[in-house]
């Protein structure tokens, strides 16, 4: 068993009671989370979160593991952070798992990720469910595992009933690649007679992109303190507040989610309008 599965199993089969010291300290840290959840503004919350998870290589680097013992922790963050939005009442989560651009790395870690992700579908379903949570995918889902596109269908069609968050999973996803996608189903209906060209406005682009059931993202948040995109949802997050934070993926839990969403209600949304439009 590698030293990184080893170690996952002992993290989930024990638990570390923290010395009597130390307990006004993880008091304090309790009354600081929950303080943070109740300055939110219920009726302000972005109704679409997009989340770039980063950090999970570097977040294992630093403890002298593999990487995948970095993905392997990131899979407690996805779980809390979409247990987060829903409690909130966030209609729409998208989290950026695998881009096109990630068949590119080894082929050891491209193959532990797929491992990943099927056993991770496997075990999450009956909790999306017992929380009302209905999953949806976007990618190139040809490009995956079989086994992977099984588990991801089943899933989808299991959640298909549920009306509480819609957590959508960017999987072999890539903007550019949508985009060009998208282009070439508009061409083709041009071709067919179906669309004219006089035909195509600001809103035909979008009713090709795989995101055409969603509405945009308002926020967006990006983990491990990088400042890019990564060709992620380029055509989406034009009028999107951007978040960064230096936060490693494996270390960004609820309370992390709490701060984003409060920057972000601190903001001043104009759309190229002016203050004084809005008011």
């Amino acid at each position: 068993m590698p030293g990184f599965a080893l170690k996952r199993l002992l993290q989930l089969n024990f638990i570390t009671f923290a010395p009597q010291s130390q307990a006004p300290c993880l008091t304090n840290s309790f009354k600081h989370f929950m303080s943070l959840k109740d300055k939110i503004n219920l009726q302000q919350l972005p109704k679409h979160i997009a989340i770039i998870m980063d950090g999970n290589g570097r977040w294992a680097k630093e403890k002298g593991e593999d990487r995948l013992f970095g993905h392997w922790n990131g899979v407690e963050s996805v779980r809390d952070v979409v247990e987060g939005a829903a409690e909130l009442g966030v209609q729409y989560l998208t989290l950026y798992a695998f881009s096109t651009e990630n068949w590119d790395r080894p082929a050891y870690e491209v193959s532990g990720l797929m491992e990943l992700l099927v056993e991770t579908i496997r075990k999450e379903v009956p909790t999306l469910n017992k929380n009302n949570i209905k999953l949806h995918v976007i990618g190139d889902m040809g490009m995956l595992p079989e086994l992977a596109r099984k588990e991801l269908d089943e899933a989808i069609g299991e959640t298909s009933s549920n009306s509480g968050l819609n957590l959508i999973m960017a999987l072999s996803y890539s903007s550019r690649w949508e985009i060009n996608n998208a282009v070439k189903k508009i061409a083709e209906a041009v071709k067919k007679n179906k669309l004219q060209p006089e035909e195509i406005g600001a809103n035909t682009l979008q009713q090709y992109l795989c995101t055409s059931n969603y509405p945009d993202p308002e926020l967006m948040i990006r983990t491990s303190g990088e400042f890019r995109i990564s060709n992620f949802l380029l055509y989406q997050l034009a009028y999107t507040e951007l978040y960064f934070t230096n936060t490693l993926w494996p270390d960004f839990r609820k309370e992390n989610l709490y701060e984003a969403i409060l920057d972000y209600q601190g903001r001043e949304r104009r759309f190229g309008k002016t203050s004084e439009q809005l008011k």
